[in-house]
């Protein structure tokens, strides 16, 4: 008697669903729902890591220059920041259309990217392209700057991405100034203090995202904001412990951000291996500099998973985002003695 009763409302709900117009009302959204699966999966490719000797010797081509101190760094940053926007579907970050709008690990990714073009962009405006700290500014890369700090998420008037290739262009300029033998105002000083300088910044990215890798199981940390200085103090009393845990729907949007992150890495250090190998001879540090690229470049391993797991941390599942943050974390560490290692004289 039961199961002719869930029998019969079965029967009852399909003569309803998939009768008359209802047919094709539901035929049109199984069709868009597979479209709109075959378009999410196709721009959820992450981009290629790319050569950056070739895309600076591309660029040089294409301007009839020759590559000179700084083309390498700055061809890359151009490279990444195009690739930023012209990869697979473009730009999505800012888009409110389906099927775009339901996406967050690319958005995640291109967010990771934009940090770290951001980042290399101020460091370029306010330290590598000046010979000291009195020197003017150099005015393209003045441009540049703000240009790619612009909301990332501005869907009109403006348009991110419009911001975004003002700033390109304006790299552009600079890259064209750099190489141009009859010109000397776009300088790109490749010593060791301004490697340094950079790898201060990349070291706090990298602190950062590993802390919110690592808290997806949940974890109890002590307050050490105010450890190793007896006179520091804060603006407001903080618990002497944390509980910090990742929400559980944003554990797959950090992990993204983290590739999209070290894939920029990637490319920026490969280049300036190119433009400071000086200093880094100087210091016999390219073994120490190749490691961190090494550590880096594991981070953008295949992902065989169909999602991202977030097991404990000894559990019988595994937990993607603390293997992230494990090799973020020497990555990290290498950075760290690098540093070290040039301030010594």
């Amino acid at each position: 008697m039961i199961f002719r009763s869930i029998r019969y409302l079965f029967s009852e709900v399909r003569y309803w669903l998939f009768t008359g117009r209802r047919r094709w009302f539901w035929l049109t959204f199984l069709i868009l729902l597979a479209l709109f699966s075959v378009v999410m999966f196709w721009v959820s490719r992450e981009p290629p890591v790319f050569d950056v000797e070739k895309v600076a010797q591309k660029h040089a081509e294409r301007n009839r220059q020759s590559v000179v101190i700084g083309s390498v760094t700055t061809a890359t940053m151009i490279e990444v920041a195009e690739t930023l926007l012209d990869k697979r579907g473009g730009y999505i970050s800012n888009d409110v259309t389906p099927p775009f709008v339901f996406l967050d690990n690319m958005p995640g990714w291109e967010f990771g990217v934009l940090l770290q073009t951001r980042d290399l962009a101020r460091v370029m405006r306010n330290d590598i392209s000046r010979s000291q700290t009195q020197s003017t500014e150099d005015i393209d890369l003045a441009i540049a700057d703000p240009q790619m700090h612009f909301n990332h998420d501005s869907w009109l008037l403006p348009a991110t991405e419009k911001e975004y290739r003002e700033g390109i262009a304006a790299m552009r300029r600079y890259q064209q100034r750099l190489a141009d033998q009859d010109e000397s105002d776009a300088q790109f000083f490749a010593r060791a203090d301004n490697l340094r300088d950079y790898l201060a910044q990349v070291e706090k990215r990298l602190g950062s995202i590993s802390q919110r890798l690592s808290a997806s199981i949940g974890q109890e940390r002590l307050n050490t904001d105010l450890s190793g200085d007896p006179n520091a103090r804060q603006s407001t009393n903080s618990p002497a412990e944390i509980r910090v845990k990742t929400p559980w729907v944003e554990i797959d949007d950090v992990f993204f951000e983290a590739r999209g992150t070290t894939w920029a890495l990637i490319h920026f250090f490969r280049a300036m291996e190119v433009d400071f190998a000086g200093v880094l001879e100087d210091k016999n540090a390219g073994v120490s500099y190749r490691q961190i690229i090494r550590e880096l470049e594991a981070t953008q391993r295949p992902i065989r998973s169909p999602m991202i797991m977030n097991g404990s941390a000894f559990g019988l599942f595994a937990n993607h985002s603390l293997v992230m943050a494990n090799y973020i974390a020497r990555a990290n560490a290498a950075i760290i003695d690098l540093r070290n290692l040039l301030e010594q004289g």
